[in-house]
């Protein structure tokens, strides 16, 4: 998983609107690919350059631009000018670090969410992806993870099949943020198997994996946390229509991705509560355990007490001691010092100390 907070300071004493970088570079190649459509038209080709994009600007038809790779400052650069984006928006797109927000420019609307998988392993990869909804629109931004959740809307534009094709660019919009949402279940079943299988190991055997295992999730829940709840936000906003680029038909859709978000938070919050159980559960069992081995180790020393003593007494070195010289004394000795040692053990057990 990536760190919490990517480094700003290459960025330190540069004015706003200042085109920089900020974050991992994951891909070498910048890769941009244009899908064209309307109910009876359809075409989508993979370009070598941004400008080859920009005749698609006026056309009547809706159009999505999805560019994976963000390093290079220029091609963001020249699509800003073409299609007139504010500079503070650029710099956004290029930094990382946003929190999920939507900020409403008139002419389009500027959305960023956080897009999670885990295909490579059991850690969650966090991919910031910017969306900008025009009126014709949408341009799609992603750092360059290899793989994203768009598959299936692709499909539909290339089958034709729902309403996609018959919706304006706002609709696009909403099925790009519904398969970010949509995904966002699947890696909560997959956390909730790995919270169920180390909840078995806990009552079983924990050891210093177990803990370890523990706050690998516990970091895991604070990087879904931080993606999530900024999003009701965001999709509270479109649910409310306040811009003229998400049509009132529209609402209804996004009240159902808000639906969504809603209870991805509330199993977020509860396997944070369970995990934070589960620490807490840890540590009673690491203190237990501790408990048992100072219980044994305080009955075999109480045991050994007594023997201890008539060892002691008959070690020392006087003339005149009783049955120093009895013939059976130290048989008899023995026999006492067993009688005693199973005598105590009856005892304890009794006591259900053992």
């Amino acid at each position: 998983m990536s760190r919490l907070f990517k480094k700003r300071s290459k960025k330190s004493g540069l004015p706003p609107g200042s085109l920089v970088h900020i974050g991992e570079r994951k891909t070498e190649e910048i890769k941009i690919t244009v899908i064209d459509y309307d109910e009876t038209t359809f075409q989508e080709r993979e370009i070598k350059s941004i400008e080859e994009s920009f005749s698609f600007k006026d056309k009547p038809t809706v159009t999505w631009i999805n560019i994976e790779g963000i390093h290079q400052t220029d091609i963001i650069q020249k699509l800003g000018d073409c299609y007139g984006f504010h500079p503070l928006v650029l710099e956004d797109i290029l930094n990382t670090d946003q929190r999920p927000k939507m900020e409403d420019y008139k002419d389009y609307l500027y959305i960023v969410l956080k897009m999670l998988s885990n295909n490579k392993g059991p850690d969650i990869i966090v991919e910031q992806v910017s969306l900008i909804l025009g009126s014709n629109f949408v341009i799609s931004f992603q750092e360059g993870v290899a793989g994203d959740v768009f598959n299936p809307v692709r499909e539909r534009i290339r089958n034709g099949k729902g309403r996609i094709r018959s919706f304006g660019a706002d609709y696009l919009a909403y099925s790009l943020i519904d398969s970010i949402v949509d995904n966002y279940f699947i890696i909560l079943e997959k956390l909730g198997e790995r919270i169920e299988d180390l909840e078995e190991e806990l009552l079983i055997n924990p050891s210093k994996e177990t803990l370890h295992k523990i706050h690998q999730l516990k970091r895991e829940m604070i990087f879904l946390r931080r993606a999530v709840w900024p999003l009701r936000e965001v999709i509270s906003a479109m649910e409310r229509g306040d811009s003229a680029l998400s049509k009132e038909n529209m609402r209804i859709y996004f009240r159902d991705v808000y639906d969504h978000t809603i209870q991805i938070i509330d199993v977020i919050e509860t396997y944070r509560d369970m995990l934070a159980g589960m620490l807490d559960i840890y540590l009673s069992s690491i203190s237990n355990k501790m408990n048992e081995i100072m219980k044994f180790l305080t009955i075999i020393g109480t045991i050994f007490i007594p023997l201890t003593f008539m060892v002691g007494l008959y070690g020392m070195n006087f003339d005149y001691m009783p049955e120093l010289r009895w013939k059976y004394g130290y048989f008899s000795l023995l026999f006492f010092m067993v009688a005693v040692t199973v005598f105590m053990l009856f005892y304890f057990k009794r006591k259900k100390w053992l």
